[in-house]
């Protein structure tokens, strides 16, 4: 199975520290954020790996070289600095480097111990997404569980980590260009094709300086207090 880490966010909320370092590079716990990505494919034999990138790409592309250093091979999809292409579009872009097959997407901005090794993705199934529960900035969370099925309504309401598997038919009938992931998800779910699990282990959205620093403290032993 091949994988792709989405990294070509701004990260706005995180300026000042993003004007000059892109968001997949801010160190936590001595390292930055998606080498720890990297490092947990890896482990699960997830070996080749794309990362598409817009916002100081060629930073990262001179960080990660072509992986071997971690034991991968990375393949980039760059994107135009100013016209990212959102989730959706970027992963249909990167479709040719993901080959025929099933394919892990991770966010880059997360960081987490849910291990990749266990997940897939059963026939018939366009996505299988990995939920979590709902932190205090999404109380509401995004999806519902029912059993092994993703639905767009319903009790509980998960929040969907950032993680997930695809068919690239998921992106049938797309063209070139910028769209989001979330309405081929919708698709799905209302075809009956989109599966999911709740992990329960550690999982924090990196989306403002605040959390990153109380993810920090929490990997380096130092007092943790809220992760806002």
């Amino acid at each position: 199975m091949r994988a792709m880490i989405l990294a070509a966010g701004r990260g706005i909320r995180m300026r000042p520290l993003t004007d000059q370092v892109p968001k997949p590079l801010l160190a936590v716990g001595g390292k930055p954020l998606i080498q720890y990505h990297i490092e947990r494919l890896a482990a699960a034999q997830v070996r080749d790996i794309v990362i598409n990138h817009a916002h100081l790409g060629e930073q990262i592309e001179a960080a990660l070289g072509d992986g071997s250093d971690l034991g991968v091979t990375l393949r980039y999809s760059p994107e135009s600095e100013g016209r990212a292409l959102d989730t959706g579009g970027g992963i249909f872009k990167a479709l040719p480097l993901l080959g025929p097959g099933p394919f892990l997407v991770v966010n880059a901005d997360i960081w987490t111990d849910c291990p990749f090794a266990g997940l897939e993705l059963p026939d018939g199934d366009l996505a299988h997404l990995v939920l979590v529960a709902n932190p205090p900035q999404h109380p509401a969370g995004d999806f519902a569980l029912d059993g092994d099925r993703v639905r767009r309504d319903g009790e509980p309401r998960y929040t969907f980590s950032g993680i997930g598997l695809y068919r690239s038919e998921l992106f049938a009938g797309c063209a070139l260009g910028a769209f989001p992931l979330a309405p081929l998800l919708r698709r799905a779910m209302d075809l009956g094709q989109a599966g999911g699990r709740l992990y329960r282990g550690d999982w924090f959205d990196i989306g403002t300086p605040q959390r990153l620093e109380a993810l920090n403290r929490r990997l380096t032993g130092g007092p943790e207090g809220p992760c806002p």
